[in-house]
């Protein structure tokens, strides 16, 4: 199975712009299903269901808002009382954090992992048993 890499270049080249994207450049995006890739909504949503208590309560119900309850950047500032920048800083600096927390550990691409290989074990893959219990014994 393929896996895509998206980059996000930097709009200037100095080095602390290249140093800060550097992380989010190297994020990989994982299937959901065989054949069908995850959007940046899906991927985020993903890592906020598994990394979203590690950030602090106020990115974490901004990015919530923004990427599970699917309001806007202003409609978000609006009720929160604060700028659409503001509301953007916070959401983008959740992303680094989240995207930071699943390049160091690897916890929703072995939970996505392990899902797929349920699906392909309940088909009758036998493999697909020793791959399971291989992803278990590295955590």
């Amino acid at each position: 199975m393929v896996t895509p890499t998206f980059i996000i270049e930097p709009k200037e080249k100095s080095l602390t712009a290249v140093a800060k994207y550097d992380i989010i450049a190297s994020v990989k995006f994982f299937a959901l299903q065989r054949g069908a890739f995850m959007g940046k909504n899906l991927y985020i949503s993903a890592l906020l269901d598994v990394y979203g208590e590690c950030l602090n309560d106020k990115q974490r119900e901004l990015t919530e808002y923004y990427y599970n309850d699917d309001l806007s950047l202003a409609e978000i500032a609006e009720n929160e009382g604060i700028t659409r920048q503001g509301v953007r800083d916070q959401i983008k600096r959740a992303e680094q954090r989240l995207a930071s927390l699943e390049e160091k550990c690897h916890y929703c691409e072995r939970f996505l992992r392990l899902k797929e290989l349920a699906d392909d074990f309940k088909s009758g893959d036998k493999n697909a048993a020793e791959q399971i219990v291989s992803i278990i014994e590295e955590l």
